[in-house]
């Protein structure tokens, strides 16, 4: 398999752990995990920038970059490493107005749109869903595989497969040409979340030599 692009490796997304956020974000950094984000819908302005602060005093100066999802303006208040945006936020061209030039992520959610985000010049895009998932209030149609494919065949940047992956269907994904792949129910709904996290590390980084994956 030819891949164009170095991937992430797990992404982990922070979505009303079972965990504490510190807790999370100590063990990413112990295990070297590249990419954490956090996503929390439910949090009031105050709770978000607290949690965002208490994330970013753990990974700062680490190898673990902090991603603050949908709001410029608290990814600029703690200081993160990224910005995430999706579909529905606003324009990247008006995030870089609070933002400057910190490292953002797009959202996509279909080929035409990927394509599209392309052509502002992110960081990195999400592609997704990739199969169906309850993670979100009001999930998108899942893309699967065969579109994965070709969005890492065609990206200039890192793809981020997102959206109902799970160590059962992780092979199929990672198939696909994906080098970056988020989770989170898989991950957030465990007290065992560094287990968990190791055991789809090790998956992802011997793709190449084995895919003899047990669930």
């Amino acid at each position: 398999m030819i891949r164009k692009v170095e991937g992430f490796g797990l992404y982990v997304i922070i979505t009303r752990p079972t965990l504490s956020y510190t807790t999370i974000a100590e063990q990413c950094v112990k295990m070297g995990i590249r990419m954490l984000q956090l996503r929390e819908k439910h949090l009031d302005d105050k709770q978000l920038l607290r949690v965002a602060r208490e994330l970013r005093q753990v990974t700062k100066g680490t190898n673990s970059k902090l991603v603050i999802n949908d709001r410029p303006d608290i990814a600029a208040l703690c200081d993160a490493d990224y910005l995430h945006l999706g579909q529905d936020d606003i324009p990247i061209e008006e995030a870089r107005k609070i933002v400057g030039d910190m490292k953002i992520g797009l959202s996509t959610h279909s080929i035409a749109q990927a394509k599209q985000a392309l052509t502002k010049n992110p960081d990195y895009i999400g592609f997704g869903p990739i199969y169906p998932t309850n993670a979100k209030a009001k999930p998108d149609p899942p893309v699967g595989t065969e579109q994965l494919k070709q969005v890492v065949e065609f990206s200039n940047v890192p793809v981020v497969a997102i959206g109902g992956i799970f160590p059962e269907n992780i092979e199929e994904v990672l198939s696909a040409g994906a080098t970056s792949i988020a989770m989170v129910r898989h991950l957030m709904q465990t007290e065992f979340f560094t287990e968990c996290a190791k055991m789809i590390i090790e998956r992802i980084e011997n793709y190449e030599y084995s895919t003899s994956i047990c669930s």
